[in-house]
């Protein structure tokens, strides 16, 4: 499975507005975007780079006033590591990564009488129009940018930029899907890019701080993986963080698999 993500994680950086391929490795950039969870490079499955194809590397990233930054399954590349931390490279994070498939998935128990909301307790779902839907205007697109920007507590401002990479990564067969609050804006929203190497990556699940606790990331995360494998994928896959999340997308059907490494060369 590790090559398989690391496939994937090639053909989704080459869906970037900007690529630069140097020696094995892949770079997606987006230019009107600076978030460096947005601009970073992959080695391709086997790469064994050579300490000029890193120094290359990073003066890609340097030249854009950007952090070089690498994201990879480390089991499919694994002579990588090595020459990165040769150039300075260190470890920024390291997460696993969780499989659903079409026979795991798991549809969350609704809310008694809803049919189709999100299991809850509390009063904030009772602020929640329940259901699922897909975002069509412009105005949901936004909205649903905002709410990635504060789940994922302001690493990246909403901005118009955002609304059209949600636009993209639709365009490109991937699903966006929220449940909208009373106000007109997201409770919650989830995010799946385009797939590829037969998966696909759901890379952002994300609640407002009113809504929490409710049941709605394990609504919207079983909502976008079925959306997704009506499409074909054979997989989706995600990344857990932390603990909580965790048992939130073990409850709806997904299951460690592996670990992806973030490696970065500050200053």
């Amino acid at each position: 499975m590790d090559t398989k993500i690391q496939h994937f994680t090639v053909a989704n950086l080459r869906r970037r507005p900007l690529v630069v391929e140097i020696g094995p490795f892949v770079a997606g950039f987006d230019p009107r975007i600076t978030a460096r969870f947005i601009n970073y490079a992959t080695p391709l499955p086997g790469a064994e780079p050579t300490d000029g194809d890193v120094a290359a590397l990073i003066a890609a990233f340097r030249e854009r006033g950007l952090v070089p930054r690498l994201e990879f399954a480390p089991q499919a590349a694994p002579a990588v590591e090595a020459a990165l931390c040769r150039a300075g490279f260190t470890t920024e994070a390291v997460h696993d990564y969780l499989i659903c498939t079409p026979g795991s998935l798991t549809r969350p128990v609704s809310l008694a009488g809803s049919g189709s909301g999100p299991a809850a307790a509390g009063t904030g779902a009772n602020r929640v129009v329940l259901g699922v839907e897909a975002p069509v205007e412009d105005g949901d697109f936004a909205a649903v940018d905002a709410t990635l920007s504060e789940g994922f507590d302001g690493t990246y401002a909403s901005s118009p930029e955002g609304v059209a990479r949600l636009r993209r990564s639709v365009a490109a067969g991937g699903a966006v899907r929220f449940i909208r609050a009373v106000d007109g804006t997201c409770a919650g929203a989830a995010c799946c890019s385009g797939p590829a190497a037969g998966t696909a990556e759901l890379w952002g699940i994300a609640t407002r701080r009113a809504y929490r606790r409710c049941g709605i990331a394990a609504t919207l995360t079983a909502a976008v993986a079925e959306a997704m494998f009506e499409t074909g994928p054979e997989s989706v896959w995600l990344e857990a963080a932390g603990d909580g999340s965790r048992r939130v997308y073990e409850r709806v059907g997904f299951a460690a698999e592996g670990t992806r490494l973030y490696m970065a060369q500050e200053g």
